[in-house]
């Protein structure tokens, strides 16, 4: 029986688990949102909040080129270029845990398990906001969208992450809150459990037929359950 009713239990006891970042660990996807909206505001931009959703999980990249579609490519620039001021500044601060992150952490370390953390962001902005957040020393491995050519939801940066833990693949598990994590993951032959966050999975996400729970805290109660029938 599932520690956590109408969700499947693991399939395995994982080798090693690969967090994403931004949404999973971070509540930071309200904060990049909120920085990309007072953005467009200060100069002059009136774009719907459905835009800034429709960018969560994706490479800088593709939400250039989701920008540039609106309002051109010189506006789209600068309106990153004033954005990322102002989200450097909040990174710097340190931004808030989503909950249950350090208790999961806590686990793994306590078991020994490889972590490694798997992120679109670049990698000075990872790095940065990890250590400002006090998680940077519970991974590992980092790896960023600097480390790999292809973005989400293309496997690069979960394959990459694999690699640098010394683990198969097939015996990794995924934490993301993200579609385009999620399928990320899966085309790296990982087993992906999504806590979503903004984007509440519909149903064509639903229909790719990985794991979603509410809260890390269910996360962690499926993996403890799959360890505990190895104790």
């Amino acid at each position: 029986m599932s520690p956590v009713p109408g969700v499947a239990p693991l399939p395995f006891a994982p080798q090693a688990v690969v967090f994403d970042m931004d949404g999973l660990m971070l509540d930071s996807e309200r904060a990049i949102n909120a920085c990309m909206a007072r953005a467009a505001r200060e100069l002059g931009h009136d774009l719907p909040d459905a835009l800034w959703l429709a960018m969560v999980g994706r490479g800088e990249a593709v939400c250039r080129a989701m920008l540039a579609g609106r309002v051109g490519e010189d506006a789209a620039d600068a309106l990153l270029a004033r954005s990322g001021a102002l989200y450097d500044a909040v990174a710097a601060a340190g931004i808030d845990h989503r909950p249950g992150i350090v208790e999961l952490l806590r686990l793994l370390v306590a078991r020994g398990i490889p972590r490694a953390v798997a992120t679109s962001t670049r990698r000075p902005l990872a790095i940065a906001k990890l250590r400002a957040a006090g998680l940077l020393d519970y991974f590992d491995a980092v790896c960023t969208s600097s480390d790999v050519a292809r973005p989400k939801p293309a496997p690069d940066v979960y394959l990459l992450a694999a690699e640098r833990l010394g683990v198969e693949p097939a015996r990794c598990l995924v934490l993301e809150d993200s579609p385009t994590g999620v399928r990320a993951a899966l085309a790296a032959g990982m087993t992906p459990v999504q806590v979503p966050d903004m984007l509440a999975p519909d149903e064509e996400v639903r229909a790719l037929g990985h794991r979603i729970v509410a809260s890390l805290a269910e996360a962690q109660r499926l993996l403890e359950a799959r360890l505990a029938e190895q104790a």
